[in-house]
């Protein structure tokens, strides 16, 4: 028979932190014990979900809302986003949409305003889905490098340089993922009104905004202007360590006669996909009208890793790492002769320490990075750093 030929669209696709774990099942079938910092997912690491969010859950199958919801999402949904978004001073709101995860949200933004050939600028180092979605439609990212002197703020000189004729949007992911910076408010405002200058879409990727360390503030950019041109995503998977929920969705905000086409061919396409999961949109309001008890004791534990991590890596000859302040990542820089896809492979096979390399997120030419996740309890952490500072020094 004729081989089946996949399409030319999948060749360059990758996620580096799902494609490590192939390298990660190969160690542990040879014996390996394996300590995770790959995967952003709180649950397996202790956290839990509040109850809040899986009652409400729990509630809305009783009463049997398992069939399919409105392709926008629950008018209750809706209306606890938008009172979210008020109160974030994000102004202009014309559409909210409500999708299957964050990442859904993302794609479908994506979809309904790129063409092939088309280019989101989009930065380096940052979440991966983005450059993925990128090669599916056949349109360019557009990298412009965050500033690790600069505690990895954004330059936006970096960014104005990289416009051109073909460019659509400018992606923020704030806090970052994979460094966990947080976005200042003067260059948060240099950057709405870069968008404005050049009608660009603002792409602002929250879903970490409440995951904030050392009294820093998250500023939605949205909420800057407005008159810019921007959809906001987030979600219930971080904040309210709900990933597996898969709940998330867009605040399309800016003038009518800017962005009315732009959100009428988003909600074409979620009518297409029909709904996001109709008993889990009754966990949105409670968990964005609620007061999040959760969060204090989430942040205190999130904190005192954070700061393990940054103290034992910084300690490694070899290693150097920027303070994260938002978010549960870090991205700390190598000093090593061979690539960090080569390093990460050698320190899971020998150590069974597994993280991610910089490579996979996107770093300027020349330097090498590993991303670390400190949601694992301070002993593994401990455990990990000890590993791989033996590593270093091997």
């Amino acid at each position: 028979m004729k081989k089946i030929q996949p399409a030319s669209r999948t060749e360059n696709i990758k996620y580096a932190v799902r494609d490590i774990l192939l390298v990660a099942d190969q160690a542990k079938a040879a014996g390996k014990k394996l300590l995770y910092l790959n995967i952003g997912d709180p649950v397996p690491f202790g956290f839990k979900t509040p109850d809040f969010v899986t009652g409400a859950i729990i509630d809305s199958l009783k009463r049997g809302e398992t069939g399919y919801a409105p392709s926008p999402g629950t008018a209750s949904a809706i209306a606890a986003i938008r009172r979210d978004a008020d109160r974030r001073g994000i102004r202009n709101i014309q559409d909210i949409y409500v999708t299957s995860g964050g990442s859904e949200a993302i794609e479908l933004a994506m979809t309904s305003l790129l063409n092939p050939g088309d280019n989101l600028l989009v930065p380096c180092p940052g979440y991966p889905l983005y450059t993925a979605v990128l090669d599916k439609l056949g349109a360019a990212a557009n990298p412009y490098y965050l500033d690790e002197e600069d505690g990895w703020q954004i330059d936006v000189e970096d960014v104005r340089r990289r416009i051109n004729d073909r460019t659509k949007g400018i992606v923020v992911i704030n806090p970052n993922n994979p460094t966990g910076a947080v976005l200042s408010k003067k260059v948060a405002q240099q950057l709405v009104d870069l968008a404005l200058e050049h009608n660009l879409v603002l792409f602002s990727d929250e879903i970490y905004d409440k995951l904030i360390f050392d009294g820093e503030e998250h500023v939605s950019l949205a909420a800057l202007s407005k008159d810019v041109a921007a959809i906001t995503f987030n979600g219930l998977s971080k904040v309210f360590v709900g990933p597996g929920l898969r709940m998330g969705w867009g605040v399309v905000s800016g003038p009518e006669e800017v962005v009315g086409d732009y959100y009428r061919a988003i909600q074409k396409l979620t009518r297409a996909r029909l709904c996001a999961p109709h008993p889990v949109m009754a966990a949105v309001a409670p968990s964005l009208d609620g007061t999040s008890p959760h969060l204090p004791e989430l942040m205190k534990r999130l904190k005192r890793q954070r700061d393990v991590t940054v103290e034992m890596l910084s300690g490694i000859k070899g290693i150097s790492c920027v303070k994260p302040q938002g978010a549960f990542y870090a991205f700390p820089r190598l000093d090593i002769r061979e690539t960090d896809d080569q390093w990460c492979a050698r320190l899971i096979r020998e150590t069974g320490v597994v993280t991610v390399p910089g490579s996979g997120f996107g770093q300027k030419p020349g330097t090498q990075h590993f991303r670390i996740v400190f949601l694992p309890d301070e002993a593994t952490l401990k455990e990990a750093y000890t590993k791989i500072a033996q590593f270093m020094a091997g």
